[in-house]
């Protein structure tokens, strides 16, 4: 009988980690201070622990990634590295450097060693040979294709696969760039990558016999951002992904958005648990609906049935398309004090994040509910001075919009972490 695989979700921050949760994410992964990806973003030492604990409270997994590759610095840092990760006690450990993995076996024997996307596995033979380190756990590179997987899967069935099923994708080897650190002085290994493929490049050429004299390549108005990879969605292809007994399907975006991680969380747990009540009924149209709200390079299937070839780049710009800007995420609801004599109303609280008007059509992302909760802003409150207000937008730290109980028509009232969208 199938089992429904792990649907796993970045947390670059302690936030993310319980707007997961609260999305439907089965486990997150997070960075580990200075040895991890996530050198930019991520948990602190209280964070990861806390973080820990929420999870393991609700049921659920928590990951930590110390997969950059090691340089003689790094080394000393291991055995409290070590020490701690035995404290947070996580439900595995991603690591991608063969030395970082056998002193982790060494030293914290107990916890479950994961092998990063880093590793660059591939191949049947790699899984097999990082199975007999001790691997619990291989993520596949991006460049697996998915007839590999499934072969991968048959020749090595003890071992649980990961495979990425969402999020953007490196023009490079899974995040073997240089550009980064040769343009920019930024290492993308370890998690300060520049995004330089994504740059607007003019390409030249010039001839041995005439120095200085550079002729420009064009092959038409699309061919300056030739390195510019649109974001992988394999959502179409749940119902293969799903029969073919992978453990863990995973969602990329350490740096995305409190938006991303609800959004992809919401709507990949829905077709998930779609596709296992009825697969004869399953239609990806729904959820590539809402999969078409967030920002994106638009889609591509990458790797999934072989080397892609220019479909797999926008050419035309590295600006995002989506059909939705996310407007805020409440924070809490609460009566609010009216003048003497009357009685108090209850109001939903919203952090704004974008401009919000009256007479906008907004939406709320309701966790375990594929289609969300609309409503008009014909009122709403200042946040900070409880006056009405036309127009409210995210100008101060903490300005929230209280929008009145009545709008939401007898409706649940959203909890904390739900987000707010506005449609374009």
């Amino acid at each position: 009988m199938l089992q429904k695989p792990e649907l796993l979700l970045p947390a670059g921050t302690f936030q993310r980690l319980k707007i997961a949760l609260a999305y439907g994410a089965d486990a997150v992964y997070v960075g580990m201070p200075s040895l991890s990806l996530r050198a930019t973003v991520g948990l602190s030492q209280e964070e990861l622990a806390e973080g820990a604990r929420l999870m393991h409270t609700a049921g659920k997994k928590i990951y930590v990634a110390l997969n950059l590759f090691s340089k003689n610095a790094d080394i000393e840092k291991l055995p409290a590295i070590a020490a701690r990760l035995r404290e947070i006690a996580p439900d595995g450990v991603i690591v991608s450097d063969p030395a970082i993995f056998v002193f982790l076996r060494e030293h914290a024997p107990e916890i479950p060693l994961h092998v990063s996307t880093q590793a660059n596995v591939s191949s049947w033979a790699t899984v097999e040979f990082w199975q007999k380190l001790g691997a619990e756990l291989c993520v596949l590179s991006r460049e697996t294709t998915f007839e590999e997987i499934c072969e991968i899967r048959r020749r090595v069935p003890a071992m649980k696969l990961e495979m990425f099923v969402h999020g953007a994708m490196c023009m490079s080897y899974s995040g073997r760039c240089l550009l980064s650190a040769f343009m920019t002085g930024r290492s993308a290994n370890q998690g300060k990558c520049a995004q330089s493929c994504r740059w607007n490049y003019k390409v030249f050429l010039e001839e041995e016999k005439r120095p200085g004299e550079l002729i420009s390549v064009e092959e038409d108005a699309r061919g300056t951002y030739f390195m510019n990879s649109r974001d992988l969605c394999l959502l179409p292809e749940l119902p293969k992904i799903l029969g073919a007994g992978i453990a863990s399907l995973k969602i990329e975006g350490r740096n995305k958005s409190d938006y991303y991680v609800a959004q992809t969380a919401r709507v990949y747990r829905a077709a998930i648990d779609a596709w296992f009540e009825n697969p004869d009924a399953w239609d990806a149209a729904p959820y590539m609906r809402e999969l078409a709200m967030l920002q994106n390079r638009t889609y591509t299937r990458g790797f999934f049935d072989g080397v892609p070839g220019a479909e797999a780049q926008n050419y035309e710009s590295t600006v995002s398309v989506g059909n939705a800007q996310n407007v805020g995420m409440v924070v809490g609801n609460s009566p609010f004090p009216q003048a003497a004599g009357t009685p108090a109303e209850d109001f939903v609280h919203a952090e704004i994040r974008n401009k919000i008007s009256l007479g906008d059509e907004i939406e709320f992302l309701i966790p375990g509910v594929l289609d969300p909760l609309k409503i008009s802003v014909t009122e709403m409150l200042d946040g900070f001075n409880g006056k009405p207000a036309t127009a409210i937008s995210a100008g101060r730290a903490g300005q929230t919009a209280m929008f009145p109980r009545k709008l939401f028509s007898g409706n649940a009232v959203p909890a904390p972490l739900t987000m707010v969208r506005k449609i374009f």
